[in-house]
């Protein structure tokens, strides 16, 4: 079988609650909206490229808990391959508590690892069948685990996709590795602390990757593939709810790949994705589809139909 992502990570499930404004200390705000929803950075990814039918697999670890069970399902809900997405006996998958509020549009997150933290997939579980038969492999950070699946997977022809979120000098010891590397600001301004985005993009594209991408939040993103240097504005929407918004931004750029379009495009896809996921709460239920995708970057108007159904299915909570 052969897959056109296979993500690797330790997902986790996010309480999303949406607040008019956040709560000073001693004090108290009525909540909007809640809803429960899966997370994590490569793992919110690969729903949404899932959600433009790219086929995946996720592998993985989460504990013994209904939160690893509820990983699980959302996976499979979307037709994402979790044979091998490893339930680690007495350990606990990650909870977070996440919090937006209207007046900034920015979020707050409360995170707890459990008294026994669920511990990342080890060198000797790795699957090699699925390493090497998928198009892209994509992490989220650089560790003995992810580097050892880089290097089998590339030696198998797949193209390696990094979510560069939080920067770390360990982390360009892989750059070489690296075919597809979308940052977040906070890593652009890590790694450069100027403002010379052309040049810094492509000084980081001759250390190897082809495509280099950093997400901008509400400015837009930027970056530099075979074709040069781009900017783009971001889409303008009501935002209600901000998490999740980068890595959705790359899976959907994942799945523009997966379609042939050019770097520009394909960030032009992403933008539109990630912005539709804003207008509702959480990481995943507002990510859209191809037709609601497409009608937005046509008229600029977001048909919620399907949406909403979204909406009410993570309302379910953990059952």
């Amino acid at each position: 079988m052969h897959f056109d992502i296979v993500g690797l990570e330790s997902p986790c499930v996010d309480l999303n609650i949406n607040v008019e404004n956040f709560p000073t200390p001693d004090g108290g705000e009525r909540v909007l909206e809640s809803s429960w929803q899966g997370g994590g950075k490569v793992a919110t990814g690969m729903i949404a490229a899932a959600r433009l039918h790219a086929k995946g697999a996720f592998i993985g670890t989460v504990g013994d808990d209904s939160y690893g069970e509820f990983c699980r399902r959302d996976f499979e809900a979307h037709g994402i391959d979790t044979c091998h997405l490893v339930k680690r006996e007495k350990e606990t998958t990650l909870f977070d508590v996440v919090v937006s509020d209207k007046k900034s549009m920015g979020r707050s997150i409360l995170y707890y690892p459990g008294e026994a933290p669920v511990r990342f997939m080890q060198v000797e579980e790795l699957p090699d069948d699925y390493l090497k038969n998928t198009t892209y492999f994509y992490i989220s950070q650089i560790n003995e685990t992810t580097l050892e699946a880089i290097k089998r997977a590339k030696s198998a022809g797949a193209s390696i996709v990094m979510d560069a979120d939080n920067y770390s000098p360990g982390d360009e010891e892989a750059f070489g590795l690296i075919d597809v590397m979308i940052g977040s600001e906070f890593y652009y301004k890590a790694l450069f602390g100027n403002e010379d985005y052309e040049a810094n993009c492509r000084s980081l594209r001759e250390k190897g990757p082809n495509i280099v991408v950093f997400t901008q939040g509400s400015k837009g993103c930027l970056g530099v593939g075979e074709e040069g240097f781009f900017t783009l504005p971001a889409y303008q929407v009501e935002v209600v709810d901000t998490v999740g918004a980068g890595d959705v931004f790359h899976g959907a750029f994942i799945a523009g790949l997966l379609q042939g379009y050019t770097t520009k495009e394909t960030a032009r896809l992403a933008s539109a994705v990630s912005a539709v996921k804003c207008t509702r709460i959480g990481g995943r239920a507002g990510i859209p589809d191809w037709e609601t995708v497409r009608e937005f970057m046509e008229t600029g108007r977001i048909n919620y139909r399907e949406i909403e159904e979204r909406i009410q299915y993570y309302k379910r909570g953990l059952c």
